[in-house]
């Protein structure tokens, strides 16, 4: 990667405060100056910050990629400003297009400092499209990075929220599964089950596949196995919820429940549970 020249450096602190003008005019052309989600005077003391990291980096860089010390400052500040980007919902354009609208107002300048020498003047410029291509890339796949972290939170978030435990009665529980059933869903259902059982000392759970689109060979595997978590905790369990489909499907793979209770809704599910409990349910006169 080519470096910046010491005249161009100098000739850029020269003009900072009309870089900045000029820079932050360009992203209020582009709304990013209008943006809600960036908290008054944010964009202006972020324009600011990079502009001296950019420089002081600059000055000590001798032509290496910005992976290198003297860009660590920059760097940090990227991957600080990617992370922030990303939790309050821009997305990789809007987060890149900071550092590349840095573009038009150096090279503006750049023009003018070098009007005399032409030669001079087409190798700062590269020099300056390298730098900033490099750390917008660098901001790009931080930016990536963290989204991907959010996404994976939120998935998690969704999962536990997919898979309340419901107190139906002293020593009953329940768990209505929707959707399809994974390894990383069982998992959770397991962990948030067994908690319950141990934190009401429920004698049965009821597992309601009411809302399980299919059940395949995967899907009765992972049934079996929170099942036999449950077991391992000294409580019993049903499975409710088994259409005739499923049912039909059952047959044909030639699955094998392992003598575990089935019913075909929630209601004939808790009446047994109800029943194991010596619980008699009746209408009122």
């Amino acid at each position: 990667m080519s470096a910046l020249t010491q005249r161009t450096i100098d000739a850029l602190r020269k003009s900072e405060s009309s870089l900045l003008a000029n820079w932050s005019a360009n992203l209020e052309a582009s709304g990013a100056g209008r943006d809600s989600r960036l908290a008054h005077g944010e964009l202006e003391a972020q324009t600011r910050d990079f502009l001296r990291v950019l420089l002081s980096g600059s000055v000590t860089a001798d032509g290496s990629s910005v992976t290198g010390n003297e860009w660590s400052e920059a760097r940090s500040f990227l991957e600080k400003l990617s992370r922030n980007r990303a939790l309050q919902g821009f997305d990789s354009q809007q987060t890149a297009s900071f550092i590349f609208s840095l573009k038009r107002p150096i090279f503006d300048r750049l023009q003018t400092e070098y009007a005399d020498s032409p030669a001079e003047l087409a190798g700062q410029l590269w020099a300056v499209t390298e730098l900033l291509d490099s750390l917008g890339l660098h901001t790009i796949r931080t930016f990536q990075k963290s989204r991907e972290e959010v996404i994976a939170r939120q998935q998690e978030e969704l999962l536990e929220l997919s898979t309340p435990v419901v107190k139906l009665w002293d020593g009953v529980l329940a768990l209505p599964m929707i959707g399809t059933l994974d390894s990383q869903r069982t998992q959770v259902v397991m962990e948030s089950l067994l908690q319950r059982i141990v934190e009401t000392g429920s004698e049965i759970a009821i597992i309601d596949i009411t809302g399980v689109p299919t059940v395949d060979t995967l899907v009765a595997q992972h049934l079996l196995k929170t099942v036999t978590a449950i077991r391992l905790m000294g409580a019993d369990a049903i499975i409710s919820g088994v259409r005739p489909q499923i049912a039909q499907t059952i047959v044909h793979l030639g699955l094998d429940l392992q003598g575990i209770v089935t019913k075909a809704n929630l209601a004939d599910a808790l009446a047994l549970a109800l029943k194991r409990q010596g619980v008699t349910v009746s209408k009122a006169p």
